[in-house]
């Protein structure tokens, strides 16, 4: 199943990936991810008193502002700040803060918009992590896409998305061996190995080639996941750690 790819890699091979943490010193934690020359900067604020209107006072809430390079905010930016609100609810213990808002801003820092909401979501987590909102697990993403030729890639360019047929954005859970803050808890019962957190696709993909595309991901996710683990671990004096 071998292809040339613009970039030189392999089809399962992805961008190199980033993580800073602890840049905004106004915020309560912060955390800049890139892949590749795609890089989202995400800044966590609170948590502050009150909820959200028509929100459970019992939980807490979490709040997502997503802030474009240029322009005003449009259609398919208010979607990724549903799906990041709705994935990041599902990763953050809600009981711990009752009635408190912990929001949640994300600034692209590039025009390069390729494989966006997968960075997105992963800057957002670590984001998390720094500001120690308690959390049951982690998230990590990743983006994979199907191409005419019946071929599937990972992590594709903005000019390889453009002649996909179908993408397929996934979240899955990171293991519980990951550094998370001091009050989280995990679930011995959730299914780690196989389970999947948020699953977001644009285009006709048949069942079969989504199967293979959730198996490709999951590989991919568990390399995200050691990055994200030694980068959390990491106690250098600016957090900063690479790889590629």
């Amino acid at each position: 199943m071998g292809m040339d790819r613009g970039d030189g890699r392999n089809p399962n091979q992805m961008r190199p990936l980033a993580c800073s943490r602890n840049l905004l010193h106004r915020a309560h934690g912060s955390a800049r991810w890139s892949q590749g020359n795609t890089i989202v900067l995400a800044g966590v604020y609170g948590p502050k008193a009150g909820t959200r209107k028509g929100e459970n006072p019992e939980l807490a809430s979490i709040e997502v502002i997503w802030k474009p390079k240029t322009g005003q905010i449009g259609k398919q930016e208010k979607e990724y700040e549903i799906i990041l609100r709705r994935t990041l609810r599902s990763i953050c213990l809600l009981t711990v803060h009752p009635n408190t808002t912990t929001s949640v801003i994300l600034q692209v820092s590039w025009l390069n918009l390729q494989s966006l909401l997968p960075c997105a979501i992963n800057a957002s987590c670590a984001a998390l992590v720094d500001a120690g909102i308690p959390l049951k697990h982690l998230a990590v993403a990743i983006c994979c896409g199907l191409t005419e030729q019946g071929s599937l890639i990972l992590d594709p360019t903005k000019i390889e998305e453009q002649k996909l047929q179908a993408i397929a954005n996934l979240v899955f859970p990171n293991p519980p061996t990951s550094v998370i803050p001091k009050g989280s808890s995990t679930s011995a019962e959730e299914p780690f190995e196989h389970g999947i957190i948020t699953s977001v696709t644009h285009g006709a993909m048949p069942v079969d080639d989504y199967f293979n595309c959730l198996e490709r991901g999951r590989a991919a996710c568990s390399k995200i996941s050691e990055f994200f683990r030694k980068s959390l671990q990491s106690d250098l004096p600016d957090n900063a750690s690479k790889a590629s």
